[in-house]
């Protein structure tokens, strides 16, 4: 069996939902959903999706940024200079969305990059801040999602608009990566209402959406990398009723990501593990509850569902020494709370590490994207 199913779609009893709301799919959301990142280097085949839905998946979050295009930048033409939607990129777009429909997969459409905000791979490795530099770039952005939704709005099978993915209006302008409590609250109270007000530029771009879509399910991460305690400081939900809040789980970073494995004495897991301003912590099962608790309990401070909570994105390199022990963990919490998740990520044509098909093999062997037959599973 293919890695037992991707530990029966990486370890979780799924309650799956194939039906069809129309145009109306904030009602998909309603039970949790569980599936896959997509980030592929080529527009995936219909392959692609049939396997990922024989893993029992419900949806896939579709990032489009590294497709070629004739342009610059996949849709926009030129981050620099957005003049509206490259046709010929829409088109690819939507035959793919098309092709995860017919699969029945419901999709998340997840830019990497906006106009004025070029993903850093994309970018030189360089961050790309503009968006955040300036109230005015918002305008630019908000335009490219509203040729955007008017495009897609009628098209069958898109359960959300991912408006920026791992958006990081902190970076650079004073708040540490993880910070407290009341340092993330102190330096929003400095900052709302400007340029790095995630929660108002989030407003924003959803206004463009709704004035031309008004009933496409809306996704939101938190800022700092869509971290699980980012959301920590926002003051309240945003006001549209038909939003997701996203968050990433990659923590701790240190031990789950590829640098770690170039270490001459590697991170292990469970084990101490340095974290946010350095200090070295122990990270075991109950160490992931707390911190995965973290954005739950900002949700029902705000009164939020839980069937609104989405962990967009979680993972660890296939070769870290407990991969398997790291995710059963982190399902252990999301599905405790009946969150929506989806793993990172499935059959990545450009990089391996985190393909748990593979097993704790040797990774960028020439064997990129596809499961070997004669593996050791990992999971």
């Amino acid at each position: 069996m293919k890695t037992t199913k991707i530990l029966l779609l990486i370890c979780s009893s799924l309650l799956v939902s194939s039906n069809t709301f129309g145009a109306d799919l904030i009602h998909f959301w309603d039970e949790p959903q569980h599936g896959g990142n997509s980030f592929n280097r080529l527009p995936p085949d219909q392959a692609y999706f049939e396997a990922l839905r024989q893993y029992h998946a419900s949806w896939v979050r579709l990032a489009y940024g590294k497709w070629k295009s004739k342009e610059r930048d996949f849709l926009i033409g030129d981050a620099d200079d957005y003049q509206g939607l490259v046709k010929s990129d829409l088109n690819t777009l939507k035959s793919v969305i098309g092709r995860a429909h017919k699969a029945g997969l419901k999709v998340v459409v997840t830019p990497l990059s906006l106009p004025l905000a070029r993903w850093s791979q994309n970018n030189g490795g360089k961050t790309d801040s503009r968006l955040w530099q300036s109230k005015g770039n918002w305008q630019v952005a908000a335009k490219f999602w509203r040729d955007l939704a008017a495009e897609l709005k009628n098209t069958p099978g898109i359960a959300a608009y991912n408006i920026i993915n791992e958006p990081t209006p902190e970076k650079g302008a004073g708040l540490a990566e993880h910070a407290t409590v009341k340092q993330m609250q102190a330096w929003y109270a400095k900052h709302k209402g400007g340029a790095r007000d995630l929660p108002l530029f989030y407003e924003t771009i959803i206004r463009a959406i709704r004035s031309v879509d008004p009933l496409t399910p809306i996704m939101v991460d938190a800022g700092w990398y869509a971290a699980a305690d980012d959301f920590s400081y926002w003051p309240k939900p945003l006001s549209d009723k038909r939003v997701l809040y996203s968050f990433h789980m990659y923590e701790p970073y240190a031990a789950t990501s590829g640098p770690n494995l170039r270490r001459k004495h590697p991170y292990v897991y469970p084990g101490k593990v340095p974290f946010g301003d350095g200090a070295v912590q122990l990270w075991d099962a109950k160490r992931v509850a707390q911190y995965l608790t973290l954005p739950v309990n900002w949700a029902r401070e705000q009164k939020i569902p839980m069937n609104r909570l989405v962990a967009g994105e979680f993972g660890c390199v296939r070769k870290m020494n407990s991969c398997k022990q790291y995710l059963t963990d982190v399902l252990t919490v999301l599905d405790q709370y009946r969150l929506h998740w989806a793993f990172y990520s499935f059959r990545e044509d450009s990089w391996d590490a985190m393909n748990y098909e593979l097993g704790p093999s040797k990774m960028l062997d020439g064997n990129i994207g596809r499961p070997r037959k004669k593996e050791s599973p990992i999971l």
